[in-house]
C-alpha cells in the first residue's frame, strides 16, 4: 500500500523591525508544530528584495505544496489572513536595510494585485474555533510583508497555496501602552489552525 505523503508546508517570520527587539511572528512560528504536514521554517529579513529572494529560492529548494508568511501587525487584536497583496512598495518606515520605497512597482509590469491562494476564510474559521481571535484582512498593507506576498504569489508555480497572517504583538511588546496584544501561545496557537486549514483546503 502506498504511503500517503504529507503536504509541505513552508512556514516564514520575519526578523524584529521598526526599532523592536522581538518579532512576535518570528518568535511563533519557530513554536509551531503540525503533525499531518512536514513543516519547515525559515527566517526572513525585514528587507524589501531580500526578503523575497531567500523565500523564493527556498521554494525552489523545498517544493512546497503551502507557503505561508507570517508577520507583525501592531495595531490589530486579532490574527488576520490576509486576502490581497498589491504591487505597490510604499513604506512608512525604513526596512533593515535603510530602504523606504515611496510607490514604487514591486514588479515592473506585473499584475496590479494578487489574491492569497489560501483559504483564508477557512483560516479564519479555525483560528477562531482554536479560542483565538481572528479577522479577514483584505490588505496586507505596503510594506514588507506585501512585498513579500506579492512575490511569493507572482513566484509559486501551479497547485502551491501561497498566503499571509498577520499577527499582533506579545504583551512584552506592549507594556504600559495601550496598544492590543495576544500572548505567544495564543499565537502559536492561531498558526497551527492555519496551517491546518491551509493543508485541507
Amino acid at each position: 500500500m502506498e504511503k500517503i505523503r504529507k503536504p509541505r508546508v513552508l512556514l516564514t517570520g520575519f526578523t524584529p523591525f521598526g526599532g523592536e527587539t522581538v518579532n512576535p511572528a518570528l518568535e511563533a512560528v519557530k513554536r509551531v508544530r503540525c503533525p499531518e504536514a512536514e513543516l519547515r521554517i525559515l527566517e526572513v529579513p525585514t528587507v524589501f528584495g531580500d526578503s523575497a529572494r531567500l523565500v523564493t529560492a527556498e521554494m525552489d529548494a523545498f517544493r512546497p505544496d503551502v507557503v505561508l508568511c507570517v508577520g507583525q501587525a501592531a495595531g490589530r487584536s486579532a490574527v488576520t489572513p490576509e486576502r490581497v497583496a498589491i504591487n505597490v512598495d510604499d513604506a512608512r518606515i525604513p526596512d533593515n536595510a535603510g530602504q523606504q520605497p515611496v510607490d514604487a512597482p514591486i514588479v515592473p509590469g506585473g499584475p496590479a494585485a494578487y489574491f492569497a491562494t489560501v483559504p483564508v476564510k477557512d483560516m479564519v474559521r479555525a483560528i477562531r474555533e482554536a479560542g483565538v481571535p481572528s479577522e479577514l484582512s483584505n490588505s496586507a498593507g505596503t510594506y514588507v510583508c506585501n512585498h513579500l506576498l506579492y512575490c511569493v504569489l507572482h513566484h509559486a508555480g501551479p497547485g502551491v497555496r501561497a498566503g499571509f497572517v498577520h499577527v499582533p504583538c506579545i504583551p512584552e511588546q506592549t507594556e504600559g501602552t495601550d496598544r492590543p496584544s495576544l500572548p505567544l501561545a495564543q499565537l502559536v496557537t492561531a498558526l497551527e489552525a492555519a496551517v491546518s486549514a491551509c493543508c485541507k483546503g
